[in-house]
Order: C-alpha cells, then sequence, then structure tokens
C-alpha cells in the first residue's frame, strides 16, 4: 500500500493520515481490489480549475480531478482536490470540513474501484457508497 498526501498551493492539516491511509485502503479491498499507489494533492481553486481546463477542456471550479492508473485489480491514481472547493461546500450543503473532505477523497476511490456519476442512477449509487464509507471512517478509523 502506497498512499501519499501532498499540498501544492494551500495550507491546513489533515485529521489523522495514518487512519486516512487505513480507511482508503480498506475500502479498495472492500471493493475487491488492491492497493497500489494512490495520490492526493490537495490545491487552491485556482489550481485545480487551470488543471480542469489544460485536461479535460471545462472551464469551470470542481472539487476532485482522478486520473486513473488502474491496472486490472490495483488501484493506482492521482487525485487532485481543491481545498476552497472543500471548505465552500461544506457550507453550501450544512455538513462539516472534514465530513466534506472525506466525501470527496472516497469519491476518487471509487471512481477508481469502478463507480461512475455520469447518470442520475449512478451518481445515486456513489453519493449512497460515500455515506456508506464515511460511516465506516466514523465507527472505525476516526480517533
Amino acid at each position: 500500500m502506497n498512499i501519499n498526501f501532498n499540498f501544492e498551493d494551500v495550507d491546513f492539516v489533515l485529521p489523522d493520515e495514518q487512519s486516512l491511509k487505513n480507511w482508503i485502503d480498506y475500502t479498495v479491498k472492500n471493493e475487491h481490489c488492491f492497493t497500489g499507489n494512490l495520490s492526493y494533492i490537495f490545491c487552491s481553486d485556482e489550481h485545480l480549475w487551470d488543471m480542469n481546463k489544460q485536461y479535460l477542456g471545462h472551464d469551470y471550479y470542481t472539487d476532485i480531478i482522478t486520473f486513473d492508473y488502474v491496472e486490472e485489480q490495483f488501484v493506482s491514481g492521482d487525485m487532485f482536490i481543491s481545498y476552497d472547493r472543500i471548505c465552500d461546500n461544506a457550507e453550501k450543503f450544512g455538513v462539516s470540513r472534514e465530513t466534506e473532505l472525506l466525501r470527496v477523497m472516497i469519491h476518487g476511490v471509487l471512481h477508481l474501484v469502478g463507480y461512475d456519476d455520469l447518470t442520475d442512477e449512478q451518481e445515486a449509487e456513489i453519493h449512497k457508497m460515500e455515506d456508506f464509507y464515511i460511516d465506516v471512517y466514523n465507527s472505525k478509523f476516526k480517533k
């Protein structure tokens, strides 16, 4: 298991990095896969907006962009997360920043293990799984 957390142009402290790594690894294994190399890169809105335009041709802010390097059952990828979006969305949805952070972090992993959110039905399913794994984190991994 190789899970890394990096910070581009933002300054904040993740809750408990080891608990987060254990939770992410648990999620991957629970989805019948193996944890390869996963990198989380936390950045600003502007940084992610530039990436969204450059790599995806989208001219809007987003909370996460996931680059998929999955090979067979080995889940690997780079997940760029806007901490600005985390803060704004937490306020917008009336949840804590930690809960929104967990939601976005696990959302990227769920994409890597095969979940999509292109249709309303897929979006409902991935949100259900986000809620499930946030509950797992809070009950088994949060210190």
